[in-house]
């Protein structure tokens, strides 16, 4: 199906901008989605009009029967569905590089002590010294966004997937009559339990990998409440005035 090491390089960099649900998620994206594309489909699919069997010599019949059975073929589907899916993460990977850029740039002028209209310069907030970022502001609504839309996008392609094709485990046989067959036609698909297989395995994945980003969704929002909590808590106690000498507590010299 082609080379993915690009695209794997580059979702490779998002892991270490990401919370530890994302980081499943882009194990569960290469290790059973790319491996098992790169794997098997070819050799499992391959030449599928040519390979199908019709009872039929009529000029045009197969060609019919084929369209109206498969109008995208699987493995075509799936990729597409990769790289629809893929590219709202690769979407933020590129926010986040952005705002590493811009924040190492505005601190080496911080180490060069440069002032702007006189007044300092903002320190660096959403990344560290070793490109580290944290997720919060602008990044946080980047992040929930791409997470939205790929838990949208897996939904599309999964009710996509039977609105298009019409059944989960591929058939053995297909029925057809109409133009251009001068009489009813049947046509009989290669290796159907294989294809089968395959199809509700890539179902399956769609769907956990939805599961995961609603998680991941989810794990997010109460990191950040969480977080906000203590926020709360710690400018509270600060607030506090200090105890006066008289509100002390006493200590066991006092009653000696």
């Amino acid at each position: 199906m082609g080379d993915w090491s690009f695209l794997a390089s580059l979702l490779d960099q998002v892991q270490s901008h990401s919370t530890v649900v994302g980081k499943v998620w882009m194990s569960v994206l290469f290790l059973f989605r790319l491996f098992a594309l790169a794997a098997g489909l070819d050799k499992i699919w391959g030449d599928e009009q040519g390979n199908m069997d019709c009872n039929t010599r009529s000029l045009g019949c197969r060609h019919a029967i084929y369209d109206r059975s498969f109008p995208m073929s699987h493995p075509r589907f799936w990729v597409l569905q990769i790289l629809f899916v893929s590219l709202p993460t690769l979407v933020y990977l590129g926010h986040v590089l952005l705002v590493i850029r811009r924040e190492n740039k505005l601190r080496r002028k911080l180490e060069q002590k440069v002032w702007r209209d006189g007044v300092a310069l903002k320190a660096p907030r959403y990344s560290d010294e070793r490109g580290r970022v944290e997720i919060r502001g602008a990044l946080l609504v980047s992040y929930t966004l791409q997470l939205l839309f790929k838990i949208l996008l897996e939904v599309a392609f999964i009710v996509g997937q039977y609105y298009l094709y019409g059944f989960i485990f591929m058939p053995a046989k297909i029925n057809y009559e109409g133009y251009p067959c001068r009489a009813p036609v049947n046509c009989f698909i290669p290796r159907p339990t294989e294809k089968s297989v395959f199809i509700v395995f890539m179902l399956a994945v769609s769907a956990f990998s939805a599961l995961l980003n609603v998680a991941e969704l989810l794990y997010l929002m109460a990191s950040k409440i969480r977080e906000a909590g203590k926020k709360r808590r710690r400018s509270y106690s600060d607030a506090l005035p200090p105890l006066s000498a008289e509100m002390q507590p006493l200590s066991k010299a006092t009653f000696c």
